[in-house]
């Protein structure tokens, strides 16, 4: 019979085999420990490279797919407000516009400075002409030397002479208010005489551009004035067809809004970006279009949509003022912008900015900046002989490539395009003033070889 193992041995046998396990375990988490740590290690070092690739290499195309599921009030809060209101070395911008030089007259403040005291004239809708001039004095483009100017710019504001009976810019003036100007540096310069105006710069920013006057017919009976034929007007009003009051050089230009109404309205707007709103208008709707003169404002337009849809829930229809119209835009999926007057409307621009889709119900329109803007990709264009059929044409887009429209009109490069700073920004309105001036007209002095003597 085998002796049996005594308590003692017994416990020391016990002993080693705990201290064997024990040992064993020390080792596993030993080893595991090394291996999280190597796991955690590598991981690490994963994640920054990928966001260093991510961040130093990105696809063009990568802005647009990464904003698709964020808000959209939020996207456009950011675009703008990230835009930096500074100036441009000199350098950057001269190489990205060909080293245009612009010499700005400095004219007496009667065609300027003086209408100023108005603090209307540099903040509604016309006062592009008085954004410009402000940029212009601020860019490095501008140069103080009119002998190596390729254009000159002669900052003349006609629309600031506001009614005192309705309140709207009263524009009679103008004609006469640029004869002068134009008198006045061709009789203290030589530069207008030596290329017969060839390569000035006016503004004419209100109904119908270089015709001035707020009436098409008498617009078109009175033309363009003989004295700008051969010069290069920026003006708001431009068509697709032909017209007296696009016969002269000209750039379209998009009517002015505030930079900074918009921040202010973007800063407010609901932080989910929801949009409540199917389709909004405010603005002048008449009952009975054909006012004292025998014309029918909007063509009628207007008054369809009124009749057709003042009734619908689908449709936001208001004829009254209201000056936080914005925050109503801003709501808004689809801003309708039908014609007034004139064809365009500040509408068009209050509607990009604020990520509303802009409905153009204005035929033969033809709309600022389109190597910049890409109007077809952002905007829907309905024809004035089918405001009736409003409604099913906005539920089929709103049904079928309504989220495509809202992505590309979240690009921040379309905003840009369509606002006025006070000083030149890359990308902004202004800047494509002077891109239009210095790569598509090909005018100036500089280029064309007319001599300075």
């Amino acid at each position: 019979m085998a002796k049996e193992p005594n308590k003692q041995t017994r416990n020391k046998r016990g002993f080693y085999v705990k201290m064997r396990f024990i040992h064993r375990r020390q080792a596993e988490k030993a080893f595991c420990y090394r291996y999280s740590k190597w796991i955690l290690w590598f991981s690490l070092t994963f994640y920054f490279l990928s966001y260093y690739l991510i961040t130093h290499h990105k696809s063009p195309n990568s802005l647009s797919i990464t904003t698709v599921s964020l808000s959209k009030s939020i996207l456009a809060s950011r675009a703008l407000f990230e835009s930096p209101n500074k100036k441009i070395p000199s350098s950057v911008l001269a190489g990205q516009l060909n080293d245009t030089r612009v010499y700005v007259y400095d004219l007496p403040s009667r065609y300027n400075a003086d209408w100023l005291s108005n603090e209307r004239c540099s903040k509604h809708l016309f006062a592009s002409e008085v954004a410009i001039h402000k940029a212009l004095m601020n860019s490095d483009v501008r140069t103080m030397d009119p002998l190596e100017a390729d254009f000159f710019f002669v900052p003349v504001y006609v629309s600031c002479n506001f009614s005192t009976v309705n309140g709207f810019p009263a524009i009679g003036h103008a004609r006469g208010l640029i004869s002068s100007a134009v008198e006045l540096i061709s009789s203290e310069y030589p530069f207008w005489n030596r290329s017969r105006g060839s390569d000035h710069v006016f503004v004419a920013s209100h109904d119908f551009g270089s015709c001035f006057h707020t009436m098409e017919d008498v617009a078109i009976a009175d033309g363009v004035p003989e004295i700008l034929r051969k010069s290069i007007v920026l003006q708001t009003f431009g068509v697709k067809y032909q017209h007296p009051c696009q016969e002269v050089e000209n750039v379209v230009i998009p009517p002015y809004v505030s930079p900074e109404r918009v921040r202010s309205t973007l800063a407010k707007s609901p932080a989910n970006g929801r949009r409540d709103i199917f389709a909004f208008f405010r603005g002048k709707m008449e009952v009975h279009p054909k006012n004292v003169s025998g014309r029918f404002y909007s063509k009628r337009v207007r008054t369809v949509i009124g009749e057709k849809y003042g009734g619908d829930p689908r449709f936001y229809l208001k004829r009254q003022r209201f000056p936080g119209y914005q925050s109503e835009i801003v709501r808004s999926v689809f801003c309708l912008c039908p014609l007034g007057w004139a064809p365009w409307s500040p509408r068009l621009v209050e509607s990009v900015v604020l990520g509303c889709v802009p409905v153009i119900i204005a035929d033969g329109i033809r709309l600022p900046f389109p190597s910049a803007v890409r109007w077809p990709e952002i905007s829907l264009t309905v024809a004035e002989s089918d405001v009736g059929k409003l409604g099913s044409i906005l539920e089929h887009v709103a049904a079928t490539n309504l989220s495509a429209i809202q992505r590309n009109l979240m690009d921040p490069v379309v905003s840009q395009a369509l606002l006025f700073n006070d000083r030149v920004q890359d990308g902004d309105a202004t800047w494509q003033v002077l891109r239009a001036l210095s790569g598509e007209l090909h005018r100036s002095r500089r280029r064309s070889g007319v001599s300075s003597e």
